[in-house]
């Protein structure tokens, strides 16, 4: 059955649908020999499909699983600079998965990685309705306002985000712990929104996904999603208009 090419190799774990529109923008997708344009279908297991000149599989089994990814790992299949990439930690996986959305260098937490990619772009999205949940260690103390400020609408990189549920959860000496629910995926959005208020980060630590929750995952381990929690992710990931 012949499907937009850019569905196509999202499902053949090639990369998400996004980052195929742009491989086909950029002329290095070619079906039966001539290259794709973004319109273009075709059949995975009729026709030759390569990237680069390297042939596409038709669409492996789909493979969903969380990552507990450590600080000093980036989110990338591979790195310019060659710092530590968090394919490394999944290694052993016998498919091409790659990372849904991103978790900065210094950030850690919950990271899925499937090779689903039409679930993937739909959970990328800015809209998506599944919230995000952190653990935020902030330096010192947070007055009221600035945790007011944090939970409204602010203006950020040119965008207004939508409010964030932000909760004072431990007072410390020299520190405090904030819960911070987002509900739209917006770049680094924490960490500039904790710099407007002044606010200096020490962790930052992605604890659930929705209903998904990292739970006692150890630092660089991960494990495979059960079908409930792969169901929960399809039935939720629409996203909102």
């Amino acid at each position: 059955m012949k499907e937009r090419i850019q569905k196509v190799l999202a499902q053949a774990g090639v990369c998400s649908r996004r980052a195929a529109e742009e491989l086909i923008r950029q002329g290095r997708v070619t079906i039966d020999g001539r290259k794709a344009g973004l319109g273009d279908q075709a059949d995975a297991n009729r026709q030759k499909i390569a990237v680069d000149g390297k042939p596409v599989d038709a669409p492996e089994k789909k493979v969903y699983l969380m990552l507990n990814k450590p600080r000093g790992y980036v989110t990338t299949m591979h790195d310019e600079q060659n710092r530590p990439c968090v394919t490394k930690l999944v290694e052993d996986i016998p498919a091409r998965i790659y990372p849904v959305g991103r978790l900065d260098m210094d950030s850690e937490g919950l990271l899925l990685m499937t090779n689903d990619g039409e679930l993937a772009h739909q959970l990328t999205h800015p809209r998506h309705e599944i919230p995000k949940i952190y653990h935020v260690k902030i330096a010192g103390t947070v007055t009221q306002d600035q945790l007011k400020a944090l939970g409204k609408p602010m203006k950020i990189d040119d965008y207004v985000i939508q409010p964030v549920d932000v909760k004072l959860i431990s007072i410390q000496s020299d520190h405090c712990i904030l819960r911070m629910t987002l509900f739209e995926g917006r770049n680094r959005q924490i960490r500039k929104m904790c710099q407007t208020q002044k606010l200096q980060i020490l962790t930052l630590r992605r604890i659930a996904i929705g209903d998904l929750e990292l739970g006692n995952l150890a630092p660089g381990q991960w494990r495979h999603l059960t079908r409930a929690q792969v169901q929960y992710l399809k039935n939720n990931s629409k996203i909102s208009k």
